[in-house]
């Protein structure tokens, strides 16, 4: 017998076992479905701020910062631009994943750091952050949506291929991210004069 046959054949009896098949042949107990209340979230926080910083925000805002330079050496003003609807792709996968970086981080019951993670110079521990975001909970989600809001702006002058605006954009989101630092991370240290 041709796979042909055989496959028409296997289909036929699927149909005539589901069209045979009567209220004798429903199940007797329906599974009620679990209760979800309102306040539940269907997500999981797994990995920390630090963690999400180092896998995707820091490599998101890397991408976009790099993508635009202007070098001056002492002969030439040198510029680095996405020319290419390819190079430009590539650009708008970092505001993409940048924007989409800030909904995790205010997700609730995400920590600020592994617990065992020693502070850096001038940082607070894990836990004093941990207790510092939670004191301050809207504002910390106010920071995460600063920066959504000039990633946003990123991938506007992105679709645009504006540089320049691309180049300006990447400014707001260096301070964007540095304001939400000095309050959570290293609060005692000041902000440098420019």
């Amino acid at each position: 017998m041709s796979l042909r046959r055989i496959g028409l054949v296997a289909l036929l009896s699927v149909f005539f076992f589901l069209g045979a098949c009567s209220e004798d042949c429903a199940p007797t107990q329906t599974a009620a479905a679990p209760t979800v209340s309102a306040s539940d979230s269907p997500f999981v926080a797994t990995a920390t701020v630090k963690e999400l910083m180092d896998a995707t925000v820091e490599p998101a805002a890397d991408g976009l910062w790099e993508a635009v330079a202007i070098t001056f050496t002492r002969t030439a003003v040198n510029e680095h631009r996405p020319r290419t609807d390819e190079e430009w792709k590539a650009v708008r996968r970092h505001a993409v994943t940048l924007i989409e970086a800030t909904n995790l981080i205010v997700m609730n019951n995400r920590h600020a750091a592994p617990p065992e993670t020693p502070p850096g110079e001038g940082e607070l521990t894990p836990a004093e952050i941990d207790q510092r975001i939670s004191a301050t909970r809207p504002a910390f989600v106010q920071f995460a949506r600063g920066l959504r809001a000039t990633a946003v702006k990123a991938l506007d002058a992105i679709d645009k291929q504006d540089a320049e605006a691309l180049l300006q954009a990447g400014s707001d989101i260096d301070e964007a991210c540095e304001a939400c630092h000095l309050t959570y991370w290293y609060p005692n240290q000041r902000a440098p004069i420019t």
